[in-house]
């Protein structure tokens, strides 16, 4: 699976969630790898494309309970949606 595709699923994990996950309504990230086959979840491919999406900015990171949260960033909405429909 390529590093695109990986990008993407996570994107569409906060996007259409039964809650969709903008702004101040966040996530644990640990979340974001349950989309995954069990093989795949915390492989350094995985983590390597979601580093790059906090570069990106199309995710915001926040400390919660000390754990990591995350949730859309809702000022690249123009842009992660372009990214979704590549």
């Amino acid at each position: 699976m390529d590093k695109i595709s990986i990008q993407k699923i996570m994107l569409r994990r906060l996007k259409y969630d039964i809650h969709p996950k903008w702004g101040a309504s966040h996530t644990e990230e640990i979340n974001l790898f349950k989309r995954f086959k069990t093989h795949m979840r915390g492989t350094k491919e995985v983590k390597k494309a979601l580093e790059e999406l906090y570069k990106m900015e199309f995710i915001n990171k926040y400390m919660k309970c000390g754990e990591v949260h995350v949730s859309l960033n809702i000022n690249k909405k123009k842009e992660i949606e372009e990214f979704l429909e590549q």
